[in-house]
């Protein structure tokens, strides 16, 4: 009885055993309701931005004198700015804007600190040392200082705005991925596969690298959300996105003079850019908690 028992139970497969802590993490993602919510928004702001020539009820940059700052009406939904163009349609446009300046953003930081702190974490001696000298000073300057004047020296340009948070966020990767592989390359399985003979590359690029990858996945969404405000920074200097191409700071940055008689102008662009850090915040809070193997 018990081997036919025994026999009746299924048994889990290999693809099952691989496909399980995936399955368990998006499970414990979906169950945090605030982090749901901020992958939707997310998602929403993403497709407005994909599809915003075709959803944009006018031209973004179309001036109208004779719709010179008027209220949000039936034909202007969110009203319109100082040149009558509409500030519904600029903030569809702005969104690409902002939203690439985030991820490309990160992108450059995470080519740029990955290796560097692998390298730094797991070579050790003169190379960490000079790593981390370097990353020490850069974390010296805080973050959007050290934006602000990369930015101000390649010159005023979405392009280089990208750039510059680019560059001023590599520090935090490489700190954060030193400490991973630090913590990582001392495992059993590691030291097992450096005994039956890997080379250094394959043991930091295929056993250690991919079980850092959590901890990179969390920051960088919470970056995406620094980045985003950088860029709203930088534009509303000057430094960012030049008109008449609409971004989110670049919105603000002219709102500023009219918020007496006009304030719609810089209540818009500013609600989206909260929405969007504020969610990209929940997003990365539940994707820690999702990620973290000491749940259950």
């Amino acid at each position: 009885m018990a081997d036919a028992a025994l026999s009746a139970m299924p048994l889990a497969g290999p693809q099952d055993e691989l496909e399980s802590p995936a399955r368990r993490a998006l499970q414990r993602l979906f169950k945090r309701k605030g982090a749901v919510v901020g992958l939707l928004v997310i998602v929403v702001f993403a497709l407005v931005a994909l599809l915003a020539p075709w959803i944009a009820p006018y031209d973004p940059v179309a001036t109208s004198w004779t719709a010179v700052r008027k209220p949000p009406s039936a034909l202007h939904w969110f009203g319109t700015d100082e040149l009558g163009r509409d500030i519904l349609a600029r903030v569809i446009h702005g969104a690409r804007a902002s939203l690439m300046a985030g991820a490309i953003s990160v992108t450059i930081a995470l080519a740029i600190g990955v290796p560097l702190g692998l390298l730094a974490g797991y070579r050790g001696g003169f190379i960490d040392a000079l790593i981390g000298r370097i990353t020490d000073a850069m974390l010296a300057c805080p973050f959007l200082i050290l934006a602000i004047a990369l930015a101000a020296v390649l010159g005023p340009s979405l392009a280089d705005a990208m750039i510059a948070i680019g560059v001023s966020a590599t520090p935090v990767f490489i700190r954060l991925t030193r400490g991973q592989v630090m913590s990582v390359k001392v495992e059993d399985y590691v030291e097992a596969a450096r005994a039956i003979g890997n080379p250094p590359w394959r043991i930091a690029l295929v056993h250690i690298l991919p079980n850092i990858l959590p901890a990179l996945l969390v920051q960088a969404t919470l970056s995406v959300a620094a980045a985003i405000i950088a860029e709203a920074a930088l534009s509303f200097l000057g430094l960012g996105q030049q008109p008449p191409f609409p971004s989110w700071g670049s919105m603000l940055n002219a709102a500023q003079r009219f918020l007496g008689n006009a304030p719609w102008m810089a209540i818009w662009p500013g609600l989206v850019i909260f929405l969007v850090v504020l969610s990209l915040n929940l997003l990365g809070d539940g994707l820690r908690d999702a990620l973290d193997p000491r749940e259950r």
